[in-house]
């Protein structure tokens, strides 16, 4: 019987020594914090939103250890390649821009551009149509860069640093229109800010990839995409889906 009991005393011991080690590695998830459903910083402090669910889960499917570390929107790249954290999840499309400076998992959501403005005003989404109006949008997006690109000529456009200034400036007045993703966009107009707002024409740019980026050449993007693929397959990625909005993102 003692030689049952000090085998059980090993076995629990080296079951803590494995258990330590599986979750010893510690990895920092950088995120913007100021773009919500997505990713936002609630009353207590801490980062919370979608992204961060989806990061959390494909934390506990890599049996790692994570915390969350917020970074401005302009510089989330370079803090990334400066080792101030291990991967970004913060809505970031994937882009050959992009890709110069970082490598991408799979998307783990598909996104929209589509402007919102006040209800009650006709809009024609093009060039003739949004002559001369105000149009926000965040600063360093596709959104900024679609803009920019394809109605630059026409409209006075104005970049934010945040989303949420951008909304500002539009419930306030001092903008027409704002142009963002749909699902951001969706998320504001069910608030109190964005009720007495609508979406304006269709979507301008469809199918934008949504992905986590990391350091050029890191094995962690496999293991994400490992993971990544394990908790669609579960049923977790769905779960998470389903707490912020009522159809797929994915």
């Amino acid at each position: 019987m003692k030689h049952c009991k000090k085998f059980l005393l090993a076995l629990a011991a080296a079951f803590a020594l494995f258990t330590q080690a599986a979750f010893a590695e510690k990895l920092r998830i950088g995120s913007e914090g100021a773009y919500p459903p997505f990713n936002l910083i609630d009353a207590s402090g801490k980062v919370v939103g979608f992204d961060l669910d989806i990061a959390h889960a494909l934390c506990a499917k890599m049996k790692v250890e994570c915390e969350v570390v917020t970074s401005d929107w302009d510089g989330i790249i370079p803090a990334l390649n400066a080792k101030k954290f291990d991967f970004i999840v913060a809505s970031m499309s994937i882009t050959d821009e992009r890709k110069k400076a970082v490598d991408f998992t799979d998307p783990y959501y598909t996104n929209k551009l589509q402007f919102i403005g006040p209800k009650g005003t006709e809009v024609k989404v093009d060039k003739a149509g949004l002559k001369g109006k105000v149009v926000g949008a965040q600063r360093a997006t596709i959104a900024g860069e679609w803009l920019e690109k394809n109605l630059g000529s026409a409209v006075d456009l104005k970049l934010y640093d945040t989303q949420e200034n951008a909304y500002l400036d539009l419930s306030s007045g001092r903008i027409d229109l704002v142009l963002a993703d749909v699902f951001v966009n969706w998320g504001w107009l069910k608030s109190d800010a964005g009720k007495e707002f609508e979406f304006k024409g269709e979507p301008v740019f469809d199918n934008d990839k949504i992905g986590i980026a990391v350091r050029k050449n890191d094995p962690l993007r496999e293991r994400l995409n490992a993971a990544l693929k394990a908790i669609i397959e579960d049923g977790t990625y769905k779960k998470i889906n389903d707490q912020y909005f009522p159809f797929s993102i994915l």
